[in-house]
């Protein structure tokens, strides 16, 4: 029997055939998918594919691109903005 962890949705369940001729059901973790830009929803570039508790322990400059909206606009986005706010003034 399954340990109830492993029962909800974020598990992927996978049936093998193991050495001895039995079929067990291996678990393995969902990869989270990747972080979207926030205008146009492409994905974004420079930001990995971790799960919350692993995408804290790295750095500041591991975690998003260091330039203006990094992290939250892809570069196309970010361009669009940025000459916007520019021709505002």
């Amino acid at each position: 029997m399954t340990k109830p962890e492993y029962k909800s949705g974020s598990w992927k369940k996978r049936k093998l055939k193991v050495p001895g001729g039995n079929v067990k059901t291996h678990v393995k973790r969902v990869r989270p998918k990747s972080a979207k830009c926030g205008v146009c929803g492409k994905p974004l570039h420079g930001i990995p594919r971790l799960r919350q508790i692993k995408f804290r322990g790295l750095a500041k400059t591991q975690k998003r691109p260091e330039r203006p909206y990094g992290g939250i606009l892809c570069s196309n986005c970010m361009r669009k903005t940025i000459q916007k706010k520019v021709l505002q003034i």
